[in-house]
């Protein structure tokens, strides 16, 4: 385990303490200011409680606000799908690690990540860092374990955003809140995540302070479309009675007729009528309230994905369906970044620095999809310019490729070895004649024996001739005349042109007499010793 003594300093600044980072320093107290027990605000909601409660949290008491952005992810179904699609389509996108160059340790380094992210829980507690899509902040505790003699993050353990403030001067740094007062948070212990909708303090930055006021008048469409419904859903009940009908006979004609829409059954005296009377338009009106609760579902779904055609049934066909998709992609997107750029500063970073000390480099984690690779472009792109002086780290092209750094001692694909060069056994460098497929031993034997006796051709007296013409008269003596001058006459040269006018006539003038003769004699002597098989250099 890296050395424990030196000190480690957080973004902010502070030194870490490893003595906390292994407790639970932010979890619930019974009595305290962290209670799980929460408020329900959203109890008789107007505009104008909505106002005050998002005026309180701007000034510092945010608590009321965090209270009903719970609430309406608990009572909105359209919202919490809506935002729980989000959540999810990130919390479940492949996670890469790049190791920060081919070093051991940085590759060490690396694959210590990339074991840790094998856990199961890594999901659920994805999905909870990425509660601050809504609320706009999310604090995760990073409970810390060196059981096994190195520091591993043991769990990530969502802690409620009600148990924290801002400061009041900068409205951005995260106090905790205890019993004591609001403290700093303490560096390496906490993933504190910030996912903003809009630019602003981080307060204001979360999808919940907008859905806040869809559900409010979501809900008052709904209430008065249920009344709506009671009085209209059904015929209106009309009781007629005799002009001489007493109290009584009165009395149980309007029991009768109040009953009759829960009960469907009633007596009524035979000199008393019941009629039903219909309200034609009521089904046309009732579409109103049906089309408003929808209008503020799509501004639900375009305030939380960007469009409405993947959750709501728009007509549009199938391209605005694969715009609406690629918008949703982006925002995908742009949110997977912010989680990686919060795990490398609040998780990554500080962990490498627990374990093997502080500095860099660090590796980094990436959270997406992988675009799409042309594997055999890049391949030929690769074969073609590497031997061309191209220099490429092989970390690079693997992580390109999308495969992971090979185990120690693992099996691993390799080029094939090149096919020697044949060769005729039993001359000179040759191999030993190895046993051929298929074949009796009797032969192979008579096969061996007959190389072990075979001798290289011997080189015929043509060839030996040339060696001698060669010896004796060398290339030098032969090409001298043809070149004699032209060193001086081309130094003189000023140009190409003049260049090519100098070796033009140098040409037409070249004394090749002494080349002509060399070549004259050699053929003539040539002729002879292929038909007396005698050398030319024995040449009369």
């Amino acid at each position: 385990m890296a050395d424990t003594h030196p000190v480690i300093l957080g973004p902010d600044g502070r030194p870490v303490r490893r003595e906390v980072l292994t407790q639970d320093v932010a979890g619930p107290t019974l009595s305290g200011v962290r209670s799980v027990l929460a408020g329900y605000p959203s109890d008789g909601l107007t505009p104008g409680r909505v106002a005050t409660i998002l005026r309180e949290a701007d000034q510092g008491l945010p608590e009321r606000y965090l209270e009903l952005a719970e609430l309406v992810e608990e009572r909105d179904l359209h919202y919490v799908g809506v935002l729980g699609t989000r959540k999810r389509s990130v919390a479940q996108l492949p996670i890469q690690v790049d190791a920060a160059s081919d070093d051991p340790l940085d590759v060490q380094k690396a694959d210590t990540i990339r074991s840790w992210l094998q856990r199961d829980e890594l999901h659920e507690e994805l999905f909870d860092i990425l509660d601050a899509i809504g609320k706009g902040v999310s604090y995760t505790e990073i409970i810390w374990d060196t059981s096994a003699g190195q520091w591993e993050p043991r769990r990530l353990e969502w802690r409620d955003p009600r148990w924290f403030v801002f400061d009041r001067i900068d409205g951005r740094t995260p106090l905790l809140r205890t019993e004591m007062g609001d403290v700093p948070l303490d560096p390496a212990k906490f993933i504190h995540a910030r996912i903003s909708a809009k630019s602003g303090l981080p307060i204001r930055s979360g999808l919940a302070r907008l859905a806040a006021w869809g559900w409010m008048f979501k809900t008052f469409v709904l209430r008065d479309w249920a009344i709506f419904t009671q009085t209209y859903g059904q015929p209106i009940r009309v009781g007629k009675y005799e002009p001489n009908a007493t109290e009584p006979e009165k009395d149980v004609l309007f029991n009768a007729v109040a009953n009759i829409a829960g009960d469907c059954a009633a007596i009524i005296p035979a000199s008393m009528t019941i009629e039903f009377v219909e309200m034609k338009s009521a089904a046309t009106n009732a579409t109103l309230y049906r089309e408003r609760a929808d209008w503020l579902d799509q501004q639900i779904s375009k305030g939380v994905l960007g469009q409405t055609a993947t959750t709501d049934a728009i007509a549009g066909g199938h391209a605005v369906g694969q715009e609406h998709r690629q918008v949703q992609e982006d925002i995908e997107r742009a949110d997977a970044r912010s989680l990686s750029a919060v795990l490398n500063r609040d998780l990554i970073r500080p962990w490498i620095d627990l374990q093997f000390g502080p500095g860099g480099p660090y590796p980094r984690l990436r959270i997406g999809r992988e675009d799409t690779k042309d594997i055999t472009a890049t391949a030929t792109a690769l074969k073609d310019l590497v031997p061309m002086g191209l220099r490429v780290q092989v970390s690079d092209v693997r992580d390109m490729l999308g495969f992971p750094d090979p185990d120690k001692g693992a099996d691993v694909l390799t080029a094939p070895a090149a096919a020697p060069l044949p060769a005729i056994p039993g001359l000179p460098g040759a191999p030993p004649a190895l046993p051929a497929p298929g074949i009796s031993p009797a032969l192979q034997a008579a096969f061996n024996a007959a190389i072990k006796g075979a001798v290289a051709p011997p080189r015929d007296a043509v060839d030996v001739g040339i060696d001698a013409i060669l010896a004796d008269e060398g290339w030098e003596r032969m090409v001298a005349p043809m070149i004699a001058g032209l060193d001086h006459k081309l130094a003189g040269a000023a140009s190409l042109a003049e260049v090519e006018d100098i070796l033009a006539r140098h040409l037409a003038g070249m004394d090749v007499t002494t080349l002509a003769e060399t070549l004259a004699r050699a053929a003539f002597s040539a002729r002879l010793a292929g038909e007396t098989n005698q050398p030319l250099s024995d040449r009369a």
